[in-house]
């Protein structure tokens, strides 16, 4: 069977002969993952950390340092054990649970966000095991509020709806859904549950028959009803083109990137990266700028950007860079998508425009 790759850090705690047993088949399968057992168990091979403490406090030290924990000992025990090192579903690691004798895997905590029921299904596959998965969305195989974005970056602005319209959802209260940006394959549109539907206009979730709603959008929304029984979804879906001098300050080309997003209704947390004009050497401003935020920057060549047909082209830009665009240009290259924003000018040292990405 291939090894499974997992973008996780992942600890497999065994404290039985059984159970360290089943640790090293997961750890055949599972990249990134490591075995922790306990010291009157040291002779059970070399690829095992050995640990001296309580089975308690080394569990809550790997719930600080791992994207995820698989226990192989009762559930029960599980429970209480963690049970002081919980916080929010937001920040708890993945926690699976596997009997002594792998009969059953079990998803016991953040199983969404956190990707114990993804976890769990894989390790079932090559354990043949039974998987155990409780929660309402998966069972009931609906939409899960809180998952549908994650594999492509989406950010959740405001989780304080969460709860309330996954509820709806598992309930089949009636849900609209209004995109006009970012990925469309979050689910199959042809088989949405039959308690969804799907929206033209923002607008449309204001009627009383739908009682949450899906927004997946990059432009600001302002109507008070629509956010107040919404999820709203920011997915990376913009590409910030800029131009600037070798001085041009992080504060410089923080405060005109804000500027343009307010003034043109678009949300700061949808951006996928920035994109400008390779100079052959770096430039501070912009570097810290992108590493504050963690944005990727993608810089090209002059004469890739000069071909590119651009709405305001300026010969004086052309003069010195040897292109005539580098704001516009660049974010239509980065996005291979379209211009939605055309340059913004800062004098004397930085233009600001974007494009919304395209998607195959």
């Amino acid at each position: 069977m291939d090894n499974i790759n997992t973008n996780y850090k992942t600890a497999i705690m065994a404290i039985t002969k059984k159970g360290i047993s089943i640790a090293k088949q997961i750890q055949n399968q599972l990249d990134n993952s490591d075995i922790y057992v306990p010291e009157k168990f040291s002779n059970s091979g070399s690829k095992i950390m050995y640990f001296p403490e309580p089975v308690s406090q080394k569990l809550g030290s790997l719930f600080s340092n791992y994207s995820s924990i698989i226990c192989i000992f009762s559930l029960g025990a599980v429970i209480r054990l963690i049970s002081p090192y919980l916080r929010d579903k937001k920040s708890d690691p993945a926690i699976v649970v596997i009997d002594d004798t792998a009969k059953f895997v079990i998803s016991a905590l953040s199983g969404h966000l956190g990707g114990a029921n993804e976890l769990t299904l894989r390790i079932s596959g090559f354990l043949n095991s039974i998987p155990v998965i409780t929660t309402a969305a998966d069972v009931n195989n609906t939409i899960a509020i809180d998952l549908l974005g994650k594999k492509f970056g989406w950010i959740i602005e405001d989780m304080g709806n969460v709860t309330k319209v996954s509820a709806m959802m598992v309930n089949e209260e009636k849900i609209g859904v209004f995109q006009d940006s970012g990925e469309r394959d979050w689910w199959d549109m042809d088989k949405l549950p039959k308690n969804v539907t799907l929206v033209s206009d923002v607008n449309d979730l204001l009627q009383d028959d739908i009682k949450g709603a899906i927004v997946i959008s990059d432009k600001i929304i302002t109507n008070k009803i629509v956010l107040n029984k919404s999820v709203l979804y920011r997915p990376k879906s913009l590409v910030v083109g800029v131009g600037l001098h070798w001085n041009t300050t992080e504060e410089t080309i923080q405060a005109g990137i804000t500027k343009v997003l307010k003034e043109s209704n678009l949300s700061f947390n949808s951006i996928k990266s920035i994109t400008s004009l390779e100079k052959g050497k770096r430039i501070r401003g912009l570097d810290e700028y992108c590493q504050r935020y963690d944005f990727p920057l993608i810089l090209f060549a002059k004469d890739k950007l000069d071909k590119i047909n651009v709405p305001n082209p300026s010969e004086i830009v052309g003069r010195f860079e040897g292109t005539s665009s580098v704001s516009e240009a660049s974010s239509i290259t980065g996005s291979n998508g379209s211009l939605i924003v055309p340059k913004y000018k800062f004098p004397p040292d930085l233009t600001v425009a974007i494009s919304r990405v395209r998607l195959e």
